[in-house]
């Protein structure tokens, strides 16, 4: 990376951690949260679990949503997160979902833990090869029949 484009990656995860620090100070939890997209486009969300009672309101995913929104897209394929906090594995995922193609964070989960945001129990399940929960399929009359009406449906959005 360039020197101004260190600057800017630098700038954008300062701006993450201060919007931690500034949802605390509104009551959120201490996560924040920038996507840039591969124009430059800047989208930001900050921790809202408690303040929306919403569990998958994490500041990663807020900043996601906003992008998609605001730009009418599922896809920020060459898109950068920046994040104040090393996304536990719900925001990889939605990450994963968006293609965004790089995640860069300040803090790691170890800080996070010693912080009080004790995620071990999903680390300990996504660090392992195996789960460390049982998957197992379910039993249903028509297992397919949802992947059925999908083909069937001629207006589809492919994704």
């Amino acid at each position: 990376m360039s020197e101004s484009g260190d600057r800017a990656a630098s700038a954008f995860l300062n701006q993450a951690v201060a919007l931690a620090v500034e949802n605390v100070t509104a009551g959120g939890g201490p996560f924040g949260a920038v996507v840039v997209t591969a124009e430059g486009s800047v989208y930001t969300g900050t921790n809202q679990v408690t303040t929306l009672n919403d569990p998958t309101a994490h500041a990663e995913v807020m900043a996601i949503r906003r992008a998609c929104v605001e730009l009418g897209t599922f896809d920020l394929t060459g898109a950068t997160l920046y994040t104040s906090c090393e996304p536990c594995p719900l925001c990889v995922a939605a990450s994963l979902w968006a293609h965004i193609d790089t995640v860069v964070f300040a803090a790691d989960r170890f800080d996070a833990d010693r912080a009080g945001f004790a995620d071990k129990r999903f680390d300990d399940h996504f660090d392992k090869v195996a789960p460390a929960i049982a998957v197992t399929p379910g039993v249903v009359e028509q297992p397919l029949a949802p992947f059925e009406a999908w083909a069937a449906k001629a207006d589809r959005t492919e994704y």
